[in-house]
């Protein structure tokens, strides 16, 4: 007696039927013509950004530092780029790295704790601009103490 949970299917894998399906797929994204979509991706090493060229002529690039699964990549890894989606993410195989091409283009290069752990390693970073202001706050007291709201 077979399995209750066993499943038959009634059609046969074959290449040509995935490409159908793959060509299908690709097709109802190109209908749904939402967000910025990519008609080439690079990594362009004398720079080290990774550059995206968008069909409406537009380009957008970021360093690989910024993305999560990219910080410690080697050129040849980043180099090893390519689109998918209908032009719509980047995917990198060797680093089994994938993102959304709307999200990079708003500024979200990983999870949350990627992007929380990027902002902290930000606000560590010092410059003579903040080292300035730091001592201006010093000769007045220090930071300036928070409004309390119930107290008027």
């Amino acid at each position: 007696m077979a399995n209750q949970w066993q499943q038959t299917w009634d059609f046969e894998f074959t290449e040509e039927a995935l490409a159908a399906e793959i060509a299908e797929a690709e097709a109802e994204a190109a209908l749904a013509e939402d967000g910025p979509r990519a008609e080439s991706v690079k990594y362009n090493r004398e720079r080290n950004l990774v550059e995206v060229h968008l069909k409406n002529g537009a380009i957008f690039a970021f360093p690989p530092h910024l993305a999560q699964g990219l910080d410690t990549a080697t050129p040849e890894q980043l180099d090893d780029v390519w689109l998918g989606g209908n032009g719509q993410s980047l995917h990198w195989e060797s680093l089994d790295a994938d993102f959304s091409l709307p999200a990079l283009v708003q500024g979200m290069f990983g999870t949350r704790n990627w992007m929380a752990e990027l902002g902290r390693k930000g606000g560590q970073n010092t410059s003579t601009a903040k080292r300035q202001a730091a001592r201006e706050n010093g000769k007045k007291g220090g930071r300036p103490k928070k409004a309390n709201s119930s107290n008027p």
